[in-house]
């Protein structure tokens, strides 16, 4: 899958403040982003595990209730399935 172009991806980036020990995710856009909880600027990109689209939990459940309430199961795996 190729990879999106620069204007369409959504920089989100997880970061600790070095002064008040917070971590968080920022949403950043090239200028120098600041702590939300005390203003500072001496920060530390962390490290974090990408989300993978269409494995979330909460989107494979929302799915399932879709499906159900359009009367189909073709998105449950077979022991799933209501019994009849």
């Amino acid at each position: 899958m190729p990879a999106l172009p620069a204007a369409t991806s959504m920089p989100i980036f997880d970061f600790r403040c070095e002064d008040c020990s917070q971590t968080f995710e920022l949403l950043v856009r090239g200028d120098v982003p600041a702590c939300p909880h005390c203003g500072s600027q001496r920060l530390v990109k962390m490290l974090s595990a990408p989300n993978v689209a269409g494995k979330s939990k909460e989107i494979i459940a929302s799915a399932r209730r879709q499906a159900a309430r359009e009367g189909h199961f073709s998105n449950y795996a077979r022991s799933e399935k209501p019994r009849r």
